[in-house]
């Protein structure tokens, strides 16, 4: 996929467990698993602005485009 997620990347400096942010953004564990590996198809704004103030952090700190290997 093309499309990368770094959520894993930025509980790490912020010393987060997955279920504090879960808990904290009011999604599942597994649901946040799997957006994490990027596995979902898609993610509503409101679960990106709930990452975004729970990790203080900007959507491009979560998110990145890198092109599909030839």
């Amino acid at each position: 996929m093309a499309i990368v997620v770094d959520i894993d990347v930025l509980l790490a400096k912020r010393r987060m467990s997955v279920g504090s942010l879960a808990e904290q953004i009011g999604i599942t564990p597994a649901n946040l698993a799997v957006l994490k590996n990027g596995r979902a198809k898609a993610v509503r704004f409101t679960t990106l602005e709930a990452l975004c103030e729970a990790l203080d952090c900007q959507p491009g700190d979560l998110l990145r485009w890198e092109p599909d290997e030839a």
